[in-house]
């Protein structure tokens, strides 16, 4: 999503910033005129703020008042904190581990919140536990900053959209809740639960990071931006889409079938399948030439039922297929195994 994208940002994340200057004894006048944000419109709950604008908000308010948590901490975050935790995290093997070291150097920056990566049925869980004061705006504010905030440097790290599977924030649902699915894209929103935390597929946990000091030096000059840029490739694409296969092998047989069980256009799933240098029919191939060596291997199907099974409509095909795959015949390669 282009910074210049529609406003989605609530006004009440502006109003907190406002407030992080009122308790600093400070003026955030010139922080608002950089963002073109006309003071008037702080009190009209229904306004909205592109990303660009609340992001150079937030820059110059971090700056100014040289504090990253926005006065949501019981102490400053001066700038540069978090290019420290990401720098720190650069160098691991995997996103697990970069995500581990993040929490952990996390709570040497401050006690006000405890950042914790967890894995349990599929899913890897980042959560928040408050130990701090923070309330209403800022709380709210801080929260969504701190979530989103380790998002984006995840999807950075190993530059890969991360599909988020839920996301769950307590407090009651506030007036602008519609804006939160764009803030974080792709699975349910919840209100009201007992602590913050984004959920995602662990598998995105194993991947490498593809990122280095030059693309960190890079990224820091406008470190905000992580927040806010939408990934358009997803590396785990390529395993999701052969899992659909295997797992829903009626519903997967057209691009348009396997576009909508992934919640992607088909459109989409062929350019970044593309990108991952993979085909949708190489995939397909894949899929159905372990499934027919399966079925050959492990049961007395003849082969015409093994065929349909795999998605042949009739015997003649799929010997040709599988000769084009193993270089063998069915019948050959059953009695061979």
């Amino acid at each position: 999503m282009s910074r210049d994208a529609a406003a989605v940002t609530p006004m009440a994340f502006a109003r907190a910033i406002v407030t992080a200057y009122e308790r600093a004894g400070r003026s955030p006048a010139e922080a608002l005129k950089l963002a073109r944000i006309a003071p008037a419109s702080l009190n009209r709950p229904q306004t909205r703020l592109t990303a660009r604008a609340f992001e150079t908000l937030s820059a110059a308010a971090m700056q100014e008042l040289d504090d990253e948590a926005l006065g949501a901490f019981e102490r400053r975050l001066p700038w540069g904190s978090y290019g420290m935790l990401a720098r720190a995290s650069l160098s691991s093997p995997t996103l697990g581990v970069a995500l581990q070291r993040w929490c952990r150097h996390h709570g040497l920056l401050t006690g006000s919140i405890a950042l914790g990566l967890a894995s349990a049925d599929g899913l890897a869980s980042l959560s928040v536990q408050e130990h701090g004061t923070a309330s209403g705006e800022v709380r709210e504010l801080n929260l969504a900053f701190v979530l989103r905030n380790v998002h984006g440097l995840a999807c950075w790290y190993i530059d890969s959209r991360i599909a988020l599977h839920d996301a769950d924030f307590p407090f009651p649902a506030p007036a602008h809740a519609d804006a939160y699915p764009h803030m974080f894209p792709g699975g349910e929103v919840r209100f009201g639960a007992p602590l913050a935390r984004i959920r995602f597929d662990a598998r995105y946990l194993a991947l490498p990071l593809r990122r280095d000091e030059r693309a960190l030096r890079l990224m820091l000059q406008r470190a905000l931006s992580i927040t806010v840029l939408q990934y358009r490739k997803d590396r785990l694409l390529v395993e999701q889409v052969r899992q659909a296969l295997h797992a829903h092998p009626d519903r997967s047989r057209s691009a348009t079938g396997l576009a909508s069980l992934l919640h992607v256009s088909p459109r989409t799933l062929h350019r970044q399948l593309k990108e991952e240098g993979a085909s949708l029919q190489a995939l397909k191939d894949d899929v159905r030439r372990e499934r027919a060596q399966e079925l050959l291997l492990r049961s007395g199907k003849p082969l015409k039922q093994v065929a349909a099974l795999v998605g042949f409509r009739n015997e003649k095909s799929f010997t040709r297929a599988f000769r084009a795959w193993t270089g063998r015949t069915p019948g050959a390669f059953r009695a061979a195994e």
